[in-house]
């Protein structure tokens, strides 16, 4: 009845919401921005200048106006005219100022006459325009349409990230069946929770990445769960317990840990809506729904899985080469200490040493972080092959690469904006600006406009800087303290960029407050909790800090697909901190809750961390590398934002199931001794019965 239920539920949710679903929303601006303002101003009062545009570029090595060149020029010019979603083209034949002083390079502006135009209809005026290239004219088509049309889908990133994860749980396992049913339940739940995403767009909007950063999450810890869960089952079965005997002790121990982790994460996403920021609402509450749905499968869907196999979990196996004698060692209870308990002794015989040298290891890692800037791709990191590069390749060489950031300045006619000549010549005479436009007034006779185009590129740290000169002392000088709005995407990005600066400690703060709470209804400590959440902040910052190092400083870069140095995607860092802390939580539940159920039998922190660890070290193993090979398969796609945050949650994790769970916690456990179990109000031991039979650590001593 529940593997009935699932299947009929998810076909139904996939029908729904795969049929009628929301649109995607990548409309970043909004709030109190100037830029927003800005914006707010155009839409209303500029209504002709409403949707997107493409920028035909040209480069011809004997000039335009060789007749081959001219021919070849019209032709491309003339068929993207034609095109129902284009509107008028200006050619370049017909306004000077569209080619360059040398005749070599022009371009023309394309206007589109749907805002809501699909990719697949922009996508054959890209092919239009690539093919029409050679003979000594190279021709690119740009704009945000274009970039999104040319960017082939992930591709096989995901399924290389199923197959990977197979391969993971195989080994670990031993057992084709073994290794079926977490993928199973992973999949079914990803597909189920993307049908969620696409319905609840309709109440709250969200941008074209969220479901593939929810895939990418959901993958991985819908995974991870079901692992932990059918290692539990098998151990029930290896004591001798019934299949169902099994299931529920998997259920009621590991099965508990899920719902912890997984509200942990849920709640450390959701903190995403403390940024005040309408689009990433949206990806807080698509990637939360998917990680709830993966939560619930774990623990209905599974089970109902394992009441299928029983003790056919083990069948198909992995052919060993194990003597009797070896296998009748490894059943013996004199079986000599495991690899993970004579780590935990060593780190434990010097705790302080190892702590010091972990933690600076990580504070190195960090290091780079603090010189993180953020922004929003454009074309000039796309790769090198892309039309929407050769575009702006083309366009900054004749024009400057100022042009592919212009910056509209709006205002209020009557109110410091009815004569925008002063401001137009005094934006002109500023340092970094090329060139402005002269001003349009709206035909209403309410608001005015014009351009200005800054000598610098959209990625170029010298624009954000000019782009706050030009708000704090040129207009306020100029303008006598009236408002004149500056606004397009170069300045929205900034906005956006900087919004996320001031906001993101205010999440941080949530997302730790409340995971802490979690964490202490849990293990009963309030000392565990405060060391969970500090060594979580040290291996996100690690994360973040390789993170800068490979994209934005460039090392290795171009070998793991990154086309060009470039900032950090504004919304990469804070769509990592509460996922990775989430994560972090995961493996911090799982390895904590063993802890604590051998603390309670023995009273004795130190066995309690070393079997803790053992018995956890090959799961948390296995998922962390499962992450770690879901995670970077992303860099087998094309988007360099998604290959960003694919990147630095497998270093975040790569760090965390080693630094920290192999050294950090039982290295700082050893330290703080008893007073791991601090917990306010409570005076006597955890267990009082083991400390009456003199296994407490004060007899052991």
């Amino acid at each position: 009845m529940v593997l009935l239920t699932w299947i009929v539920g998810v076909i139904a949710l996939a029908f729904v919401g795969f049929g009628f679903g929301a649109a995607t929303d990548n409309d970043f601006t909004g709030g109190d921005s100037g830029s927003a303002k800005a914006q707010a101003l155009i839409e209303k009062h500029f209504p002709e200048q409403q949707g997107d545009t493409l920028t035909l570029a040209i480069k011809a090595e004997k000039g335009i106006d060789d007749p081959a060149a001219r021919q070849k020029i019209e032709k491309v010019i003339a068929d993207l005219d034609a095109v129902d979603i284009t509107g008028p083209v200006t050619s370049p034949y017909q306004d000077e100022q569209l080619v360059t002083d040398d005749r070599r390079i022009a371009r023309t502006t394309i206007p589109l006459t749907d805002k809501n135009v699909k990719k697949t209809e922009v996508k054959p005026l890209v092919d239009t325009v690539k093919d029409a290239s050679g003979d000594g004219v190279v021709l690119g088509l740009g704009g945000d349409k274009a970039e999104k049309a040319e960017t082939p889908p992930q591709g096989p990133a995901e399924s290389v990230g199923v197959l990977a994860a197979a391969v993971i749980l195989f080994i670990a396992f031993g057992s084709l069946v073994a290794m079926g049913l977490p993928i199973a339940t992973a999949l079914m739940a990803i597909l189920g929770g993307i049908a969620l995403i696409k319905l609840v767009g309709h109440v709250v909007p969200s941008p074209d990445f969220t479901v593939l950063v929810a895939a990418l999450i959901g993958l991985g810890v819908g995974i991870d769960y079901a692992l932990f869960i059918v290692t539990r089952y098998r151990e029930s079965l290896d004591t001798g317990d019934d299949p169902e005997t099994a299931t529920v002790k998997a259920i009621t121990t590991a099965g508990h840990a899920v719902l912890f982790a997984g509200t942990t994460v849920v709640i450390a996403l959701l903190g995403l809506i403390a940024m005040g920021q309408r689009l990433m609402t949206g990806v807080a509450v698509g990637a939360s729904v998917t990680v709830l749905v993966t939560m619930i499968a774990a623990v209905t869907l599974l089970p109902a899985f394992l009441g299928f196999t029983g003790h056919k979990i083990n069948s198909l196996r992995l052919p060993r080469r194990t003597s009797r004698r070896q296998q009748a060692e490894e059943n013996s209870s004199q079986v000599r200490r495991t690899p993970a308990e004579r780590w935990a002794g060593v780190v434990q015989r010097k705790p302080l040493l190892a702590t010091v040298l972990a933690g600076a290891a990580l504070l190195v890692l960090a290091a780079p972080a603090l010189s993180m800037r953020l922004s929003l791709p454009d074309a000039s990191v796309q790769p090198r092959d892309r039309s929407s590069y050769t575009s702006y390749e083309i366009v900054s060489e004749g024009f400057g690469p100022g042009h592919g950031a212009p910056l509209i300045f709006a205002a209020r006619t009557g109110s410091g904006g009815s004569d925008l000549g002063p401001v137009v010549e005094a934006v002109r005479k500023t340092e970094g600006i090329a060139q402005a436009s002269a001003p349009r007034v709206s035909k209403d006779g309410q608001a005015a406009t014009f351009m200005a185009f800054p000598r610098t590129g959209f990625q170029d740290e010298a624009t954000a800087d000019l782009v706050h000169k030009l708000r704090d002392d040129v207009l306020p000088e100029v303008t006598g303290g009236e408002k004149v709005h500056i606004g397009g995407p170069n300045a929205g990005a900034i906005d956006f960029s900087e919004e996320t600066s001031t906001r993101l400690p205010w999440m941080v703060a949530i997302v730790i407050v409340m995971s802490l709470l979690l964490l202490v209804a849990l293990v009963r400590s309030v000392t565990i909790a405060l060391q969970a959440a500090v060594m979580n902040l040290l291996s996100i910052g690690a994360a973040y800090g390789v993170l800068v190092a490979v994209v934005q400083w460039g090392w290795f870069g171009s070998a793991l697909g990154f086309p060009t140095e470039m900032p950090i995607t504004t919304w990469v860092p804070m769509m990592m901190f509460p996922v990775l802390f989430g994560l972090s939580m995961d493996y911090e539940v799982f390895l904590i809750s063993r802890v604590r159920e051998e603390y309670e039998l023995t009273g004795d922190t130190r066995a309690a961390v070393t079997r803790g660890l053992a018995r956890t070290a090959k799961v948390i193993t296995a998922a962390a590398a499962i992450m770690i090979a879901v995670f970077t398969t992303s860099l087998l796609g094309s988007d360099v934002s998604i290959k960003q945050i694919g990147l630095g949650m497998a270093v975040a994790v790569l760090i965390d199931a080693t630094i920290i769970r192999m050294i950090l916690v039982p290295a700082v456990m050893e330290l703080c001794g008893k007073a791991n179990w601090w917990m306010p109000g409570r005076r006597t031991p955890a267990n009082p019965v083991a400390a009456e039979a003199g296994v407490g650590e004060e007899a052991r001593a």
